[in-house]
């Protein structure tokens, strides 16, 4: 049972409650940020961006719950701004940072040479098709670059099998690689508890994007998918909206959702050879606007870059064949 104590605060189980940290501008909404306590400290997972309004709100209910800082730990399921951009304002010289080794070894890389890591995404979106006027705007108002991590943070890196004992709850880590390169969950057996993250979502679905240090996102993701799907678990704590008890179910919905994503993909390219971008009007999308050409800066990026992994998935498939004509990626039926 769910009891709420204000809009922004709910205990889910006893010592554990989920904050809801407001995304302005984003059709997510809202971040779930979980807080457990244990005796004398506390474990934050997820934190909402490096922005006033989630510094706020967060502030806010830390406080109503008597949380001390000084005694909190952190875990960041990805490496996305909206979980881990607000960590770094967090974090105290006491806190520990757990975070998957995998993102860990890269992030703060990232961190200190952004405009090199973000040329390489640009080069490789201009390639397959997004217009350079349209990419500059969408690449600048991208909240990883306007939200993210401001200073260096020292990780505790984890991997998979690694334990977190806060309280009465022992969360055991797991690798689920797919919407990000080091995605992790974590998952507490005695209450068959999975904290999914984003790897769950149960309103909407994972973005699954291209991704430039991370081989066919889409097979990892489905891969991850069937990991999870035999655990025991009667509650799921994911990353944004509901929380929820069937993950077999939702699992089940996810997986025929990008084989049908997929197969739109292949009936963009029966007419012709096309670039990821002009074959991103062809796919549907869960989105208040009418028309691609009206889709904001933001949502063409992340549109585009799940299409991009989708003819990625259906190339190493041998579905579709890609050919490099003058400076743009041609996609064809194979």
């Amino acid at each position: 049972m769910v009891i709420s104590f204000s809009f922004m605060v709910q205990q889910i189980l006893t010592d554990l409650y989920r904050i809801e940290i407001p995304l302005p501008g984003s059709p997510l909404k809202a971040l779930n940020s979980y807080l457990i306590k244990g005796e004398g400290h506390f474990l934050l997972i997820d934190t909402g961006m490096n922005r006033k309004e989630c510094v706020r709100e967060m502030s806010t209910a830390l406080a109503g719950l008597n949380v001390d800082l000084k005694k909190t730990d952190f875990f960041i399921t990805h490496w996305h701004v909206d979980h881990l951009g607000l960590a770094g304002r967090l974090a105290t010289d006491t806190s520990t940072v757990y975070f998957n080794e995998v993102e860990a070894s890269e992030i703060n890389d990232i961190s200190r040479g952004e405009e090199n890591w973000w040329g390489k995404i640009v080069a490789i979106y201009l390639a397959n098709g997004f217009p350079v006027d349209e990419l500059k705007i969408s690449a600048q108002s991208h909240p990883g670059r306007r939200f993210g991590l401001q200073q260096h943070l020292d990780f505790c890196s984890l991997k998979e099998g690694d334990k977190i004992e806060i309280g009465d709850y022992s969360f055991r880590c797991i690798e689920t690689p797919g919407h990000s390169p080091g995605h992790m969950c974590l998952y507490e057996a005695n209450r068959k508890i999975l904290v999914a993250g984003d790897h769950i979502l149960f309103d909407i679905t994972p973005n699954i994007i291209f991704g430039s240090v991370m081989e066919n996102s889409l097979k990892q993701y489905l891969a991850s998918l069937d990991k999870v799907y035999t655990l025991d678990v009667n509650l799921v704590l994911p990353g944004h909206r509901s929380i929820m008890s069937n993950h077999r179910r939702r699992i089940r919905e996810l997986k025929e959702h990008h084989q049908n994503r997929a197969k739109e993909a292949l009936l963009a390219l029966e007419d012709g050879r096309k670039t990821a971008f002009q074959v991103v009007p062809y796919l549907t999308w869960d989105l208040e606007y009418k028309r691609w050409e009206l889709f904001p800066a933001q949502q063409k990026w992340f549109a585009f870059g799940e299409t991009l992994a989708h003819l990625l998935y259906l190339e190493q498939e041998g579905m579709v064949r890609e050919e490099r004509k003058e400076d743009k990626i041609l996609f064809s039926l194979a």
